[in-house]
């Protein structure tokens, strides 16, 4: 099985999904590793996260108009229904298949995130200074008078 380890290789530049693919990658090592009476719950805990990584993308690229965005957005919603259909198989003791697509998915992850996550996170980084990606997904901007306002998806 290939197996997936953090690396510098991994590093975009851009703290919010750095951090984002970090936590990816520590789950999907434990669900790589998880005892077949906890493979389940490690998996739903892995889709869980992708449902929001990839939410916060996705709200990135729509906020700030990315030229690639459809096609980046369609592959996060076919891994997305891959990964529950990984869990639907998990619940059903189809173990074996869930470890195979882990492995799987841990070599699509580093070619997405060297590939789509580099040039989104070039995107983001080249941003005008009164925009930044906010927790949850939304975006920071500097109103008028100087406050904050955050933008929530």
């Amino acid at each position: 099985m290939n197996t997936v380890e953090w690396s510098d290789a991994l590093l975009l530049d851009f703290e919010p999904m750095d951090t984002v693919h970090r936590e990816f990658v520590d789950l999907l090592a434990l669900a790589q590793t998880a005892p077949d009476d906890a493979l389940a719950t490690t998996w739903r805990a892995v889709v869980a996260h992708t449902v929001r990584h990839f939410g916060s993308e996705d709200d990135w690229m729509r906020k700030t108009r990315f030229a690639s965005a459809e096609n980046h957005i369609l592959q996060h919603r076919v891994v997305l229904n891959v990964l529950r259909e990984g869990l639907v198989m998990a619940e059903a003791g189809r173990l074996a298949e869930v470890r195979d697509m882990a492995g799987e998915l841990a070599v699509w992850f580093a070619k997405h995130t060297q590939s789509l996550d580099a040039a989104l996170a070039l995107h983001m980084r080249r941003e005008p200074a009164g925009i930044s990606a906010g927790a949850g997904g939304g975006a920071t901007r500097q109103t008028a008078g100087g406050h904050t306002a955050q933008a929530r998806y």
